[in-house]
């Protein structure tokens, strides 16, 4: 089975959404035990924006002829990992209510009409097959639960941009309001934990 993690946090493996998805990957290994699994950690922070070729590519009615170069050749291979992966993991802060920037970039790479999706009279189909899709959120303040006190603009765009390439089995779990002291900190990654034990039965 083929993993693909995307870590998303410019703490990198000291955030609180990479410990989580460490967690998350535990238990797939657990519940695939005896299958070969590969894990392939993708930084999205490593990606610049896209740039006026891919721009100019996704406006023409085809795509170019020639290699492809520039933000359309990375986008061409973050594609084609998207693809080999049974399971996408993606391990991610919430910034300003929403996606990272390193996040966004990987979804402007990789959501890209005649690739990911085509457009029909009823409106934008995906391509891809669908698969598990685990997102892993850490985020400083509460955006979910009645002690919610900031909104979520991020599952709600992550979950329809996934969708619109297809990828509809979208499991979110979450490590929320580590920005209020070490104590509530331990309680959040222990909310956390429940979660993942409660959907994987563990």
């Amino acid at each position: 089975m083929n993993i693909l993690r995307l870590l998303c946090s410019a703490r990198g493996a000291d955030s609180e959404s990479h410990r989580l998805s460490d967690q998350l990957l535990e238990h797939l290994s657990r519940r695939h035990a005896g299958t070969p699994i590969t894990v392939t950690d993708f930084d999205t922070n490593t990606l610049l924006h896209v740039d006026g070729g891919y721009a100019r590519a996704l406006a023409a009615p085809a795509d170019p002829d020639g290699t492809a170069a520039g933000a359309l050749a990375v986008s061409d291979r973050l594609i084609a990992a998207l693809r080999a992966a049974d399971v996408l993991v993606i391990a991610t802060p919430m910034h300003n209510f929403t996606v990272p920037s390193a996040l966004k970039s990987w979804i402007d790479h990789v959501l890209r009409v005649r690739h990911t999706f085509r457009i029909e009279p009823q409106g934008k189909i995906g391509t891809l097959a669908d698969r598990p899709v685990y997102v892993a959120v850490s985020s400083g303040g509460l955006f979910s639960g009645p002690l919610a006190r900031q909104p979520d603009f991020l599952t709600p765009y992550l979950r329809h941009a996934l969708a619109t390439m297809g990828l509809m089995q979208v499991q979110v779990f979450s490590v929320e309001g580590t920005a209020r002291g070490p104590e509530l900190l331990e309680a959040a990654r222990t909310h956390g934990q429940d979660q993942l034990r409660a959907h994987f039965n563990a």
